[in-house]
């Protein structure tokens, strides 16, 4: 009997530890499966990324008639992105230079310094145009017609599609935004619809080209300044004030946040990420 007590003991005690040990490795299953869990949950904006802006073009690019001297529309989307949850930091390089044409700024973005940062950018925000526009209503002041904006239409055409080109080389995966153009004449030209129809065709132009490249997006503006007119203007009726240049950032933020951001996101989804 004083034989038996003790075996009986010990296997008391082996099945208690037995049963102490399976206890403990359910209770880690459970714990992996509860950690898995949390971690797909994870919202994307939980770990949020910095994002590299390259900004080309023109005056409105440089910013002119900012009151600031901050880069025109730059530190308002700047704001705007950074309030993103998803976005850490939005880091812009600004190569806007005024008077630029088109065909000047080709030439621009053939730079060493502009291709380098390009081929960092997650977004290459453009706005061009404008001066080529311009250019038809200097030379043809007293006698402004037509055909002279459609010739420099096609210029213009033929030139956007080799910034693209070079864009697209030098960075095959950014999403690219094209700032469309907008009709400051008004002050000098109030009596010609025609000039209207004029930058609503030139428009037309930048999206047919634009649809031919993947990742492009246009953001119109023209509506704004037709609305508002002389309030969104600087003193010299030509370029955006502040005011101005805030409404340019929403619209570009807009299609950001709409196209770029919100497609991405689906896309994450859709893939299981």
């Amino acid at each position: 009997m004083r034989k038996i007590l003790p075996f009986i003991l010990f296997n008391l005690l082996f099945l208690a530890s037995c049963n102490s040990n399976t206890f403990i490795n359910e209770k880690l299953e459970q714990h992996k499966e509860v950690t898995l869990m949390i971690k797909e949950k994870v919202p994307e904006e939980f770990f949020p990324q910095d994002v590299k802006i390259v900004s080309v073009g023109d005056s409105l690019t440089q910013g002119v008639g900012d009151s600031t001297n901050r880069g025109g529309y730059v530190p308002y989307l700047e704001e705007l992105l950074e309030k993103d949850k998803s976005i850490n930091d939005a880091l812009f390089d600004n190569f806007g230079i005024r008077g630029n044409r088109s065909d000047q700024l080709l030439k621009r973005i053939a730079s060493s310094e502009v291709r380098d940062a390009v081929k960092e950018a997650d977004y290459v925000i453009v706005t061009i145009g404008g001066n080529d526009v311009m250019k038809v209503v200097r030379e043809n002041f007293s006698n402004l017609n037509l055909k002279a904006f459609s010739q420099q239409r096609k210029v213009y055409e033929k030139n956007l599609k080799e910034v693209l080109t070079t864009v697209r080389n030098d960075n095959p995966n950014s999403k690219i935004i094209l700032v469309g153009l907008y009709n400051p004449f008004f002050k000098w030209f109030a009596d010609i619809r025609e000039i209207n129809e004029i930058i609503g065709e030139w428009n037309q132009v930048s999206q047919d080209v634009l649809m031919k490249y993947r990742n492009t997006y246009f953001v119109g503006i023209a509506d704004l300044f037709y609305d508002e007119g002389e309030n969104l203007l600087h003193t010299d009726y030509f370029h955006p004030n502040d005011q101005g240049y805030e409404l340019i950032a929403n619209r570009i933020f807009e299609k950001i946040n709409e196209e770029v951001l919100e497609k991405a996101s689906t896309e994450n989804k859709e893939n299981g990420n």
